[in-house]
């Protein structure tokens, strides 16, 4: 049988892993410029799992450059997983204004709830003025 003294150095173990379990919000910036299709799903994948697990934090990823095809509704291999992700109260996924003007897309080409932004390194470098952590999304 367990005594006392033990019962309550076990409970106080186990209550101090739980609030030290706890994390403090973050604000966190993706940066995807990959044509990659792999690269795309996993990037997806990485916005939402951090988006569920850090529910109180806020996630900004932001698309340019070769990545495009990621946020095409119609050539997307994430399409599924950013639609669903993409309307969590807590993520923002955005294009570059410039990147669609030279791959001729507009707002229609793009996922429903994806949004632009007009130049994405300028919108990753105030992010990061800010105090965001940066991820670089890469093979």
């Amino acid at each position: 049988m367990i005594k006392m003294k033990n019962l309550v150095l076990i409970l106080t173990l186990m209550m101090s892993g739980l609030v030290l379990g706890q994390t403090e919000p973050i604000k966190l910036v993706f940066d995807v410029t990959s044509d990659d299709p792999d690269v795309h799903r996993m990037a997806a994948k990485h916005l939402q799992l951090m988006a569920e697990a850090y529910p109180q934090s806020e996630f900004e990823m932001v698309i340019y450059s070769g990545a495009y095809k990621m946020v095409d509704k119609k050539a997307s291999v994430a399409g599924e997983m950013l639609s669903a992700v993409v309307n969590k109260d807590n993520v923002d996924v955005v294009i570059c204004e410039q990147t669609m003007k030279r791959h001729k897309m507009t707002i229609g080409d793009l996922i429903p709830g994806v949004g632009s932004v007009p130049d994405g390194i300028y919108e990753i470098v105030m992010k990061q003025k800010d105090g965001w952590g940066y991820i670089k999304e890469a093979k």
